[in-house]
């Protein structure tokens, strides 16, 4: 079983089918309790959004519980303006969906004053809710999946300012049983001929400390894809930094820079090395 957050027709959802067989959970805290409790094998969650950024609250959760990444997944938003039979746009007044996509779809907005803007806990949580209300006043902004789980009409597609809407998901699981094999054989998708690595660490509040952090992966040519900065929760005005890097952490060359990283953070800690799960 592959936990996730949302309803069915979720985007979430439709990483974890990649997977293997989706189990909704209503919060992102109940998906990883199940990892940790070993109620599922995985779970997906959302980490970063092409439009969005970073979803910082999967970033704290990695670090509170025992879990590592075992694969990432990228999947394409394809957002639609979702209505039951009798709905259309000039009748409609309130269009419902999470905060992230209302948000990627302010141009709509703009071009349709009349309509409302509600936040709901879910994409497709939004399409449930109107499909239930049958109000054809009220429209949600979801998936085309969701639509058709929910037995919505499309009124729209293509909803989003960008075209290139992208959430990039971490497969997850329990530290003590990541069994990537098992993951290889419920994925047949996934590609390990280039990992990545994913690690967080702290620093000592010392002039130079980013950069002499930064040199030990400079030093060994190991490419970073990706670094941002977080508050750390267990002191004020602390942060912690998230690198992604090309390679695995028991390649000897980056085994010798986390090594060097070690000498001199205050903590470091592996999320996890993984290949990628294509559509």
């Amino acid at each position: 079983m592959i936990a996730y957050q949302g309803e069915p027709g979720a985007y979430s959802e439709i990483a974890a089918l990649r997977i293997g067989v989706p189990k909704p959970y209503e919060s992102f805290e109940e998906v990883f309790a199940a990892v940790e409790k070993r109620k599922v094998d995985y779970a997906v969650i959302p980490i970063e959004n092409s439009l969005g950024g970073s979803i910082h609250q999967n970033y704290d959760l990695l670090l509170q519980h025992p879990v590592t990444i075992a694969a990432e997944t990228f999947v394409k938003v394809e957002h639609c303006l979702l209505g039951v039979r009798e709905a259309s746009v000039d009748r409609a007044l309130k269009v419902l969906s999470h905060p992230q996509a209302l948000a990627q779809c302010r141009n709509f907005f703009a071009a349709h004053k009349h309509l409302k803007a509600e936040a709901a806990y879910d994409t497709a949580g939004s399409a449930k809710i109107i499909s239930e209300e049958n109000d054809p006043t009220n429209l949600a902004i979801a998936s085309k999946r969701a639509g058709e789980l929910y037995g919505l009409k499309i009124l729209k597609e293509n909803l989003a300012d960008e075209e290139w809407n992208i959430t990039r998901f971490f497969c997850i699981a329990h530290t003590e049983n990541p069994d990537p094999l098992r993951l290889a054989k419920l994925s047949s998708k996934l590609d390990t001929s280039q990992h990545k690595t994913s690690i967080a660490f702290a620093l000592p509040n010392e002039q130079g400390s980013l950069f002499k952090a930064l040199a030990t992966f400079a030093m060994r040519t190991i490419d970073l894809t990706k670094i941002e900065s977080r508050p750390f929760r267990k002191k004020a005005f602390d942060y912690l930094f998230y690198v992604d890097f090309i390679g695995h952490q028991d390649d000897p060359n980056i085994h010798n820079a986390l090594n060097h990283l070690r000498e001199f953070a205050t903590m470091v800690n592996v999320l996890g090395s993984y290949g990628v799960v294509a559509e």
